[in-house]
């Protein structure tokens, strides 16, 4: 089961880096032109070192002279005529472009080789070899566009639409070969690097949320002091009548036991000079004192 996932990643991995690679072989042109005169010159190069210019011309594909990446043709002539592009040690090949030399033809089209992007004003010209301006009719796709008094045309703002077949045609030289304008969307911009405010515009932190006015806050904790306190007021008040039951209880069984004896005195007054037996009991005096304590 592990073979076929590893042998599916490994092809994923191939495509991704066959499609960077194809997009790295690029083919420059100079001038930026399809169509030539005889005896007109042209440069083609290849962006990286180790890719080849190769063209095809008559049915068979072979290299655009002896330099390799680059490809200097000065006297240009039919045979010249073809496709070129280049192509890497890997097979990986570029963008195709057409070069055209017409043979016995009085007047060419100027019109980019390289695709042109959106947005972008393209200007094709109908000329002779001698560069004499006159009027010139062109066309797209074989449908009329308009006339040029000098010879131009202008495209304002090229989107995909303008993409077909171009040439142009004189009353007094003919017409031109035809040759493709390329339409292309610019590739996006690069992401821009995040960018973090400075600190002085921070924003404060969030403090904690205020508490909701249906749940007010919990009361404090009291004081450990004050717990103390209440502690022992409540033991006093606890402790305090179990004392006082206990005295009465204790001072009311004291007081029965001395109840049944009650404390008599008597106190014996002598006689005072030679008085008789009766004033001795005239003078007696008993006090008798009782006491009865509840």
């Amino acid at each position: 089961m592990k073979t076929p996932s590893v042998s599916l990643l490994l092809g994923v991995s191939v495509l991704l880096l066959s499609g960077l690679t194809v997009s790295a072989v690029s083919l420059n042109v100079s001038p930026n032109l399809q169509q030539f005169f005889s005896e007109d010159s042209v440069s083609l190069s290849c962006v990286e070192d180790g890719q080849t210019v190769k063209r095809t011309r008559g049915g068979q594909t072979e290299d655009c002279g002896p330099a390799g990446s680059s490809c200097i043709i000065s006297d240009l002539s039919s045979s010249d005529s073809g496709v070129y592009w280049c192509e890497d040690r890997a097979g990986h090949r570029s963008q195709n472009i057409t070069v055209t030399v017409p043979k016995g033809v009085p007047v060419i089209l100027e019109i980019p080789a390289l695709p042109v992007m959106t947005g972008s004003d393209v200007t094709l010209r109908c000329r002779d070899k001698a560069h004499v301006r006159f009027k010139a009719f062109f066309f797209r796709d074989g449908v009329l566009l308009r006339s040029g008094p000098d010879g131009e045309l202008t495209l304002s703002k090229v989107q995909q639409s303008h993409e077909g077949l171009y040439w142009c045609s004189t009353d007094e030289f003919g017409s031109s070969p035809q040759s493709r304008l390329r339409v292309r969307a610019p590739p996006p911009p690069p992401p821009p690097p995040p960018s973090s405010p400075p600190p002085s515009s921070l924003p404060p932190p969030p403090s904690s949320p205020p508490p909701s006015p249906s749940s007010p806050p919990p009361p404090p904790p009291p004081p450990a002091s004050s717990v103390s306190v209440l502690r022992l007021f409540c033991h006093l008040v606890v402790f305090c009548p179990y004392c006082i039951c206990s005295v009465l209880l204790v001072s009311i069984c004291c007081s029965r036991k001395t109840g049944n004896k009650p404390a008599i005195s008597m106190e014996t007054t002598p006689p005072v000079g030679g008085g008789g037996e009766d004033e001795e009991y005239d003078d007696i005096t008993a006090d008798v004192t009782t006491e009865h304590e509840l």
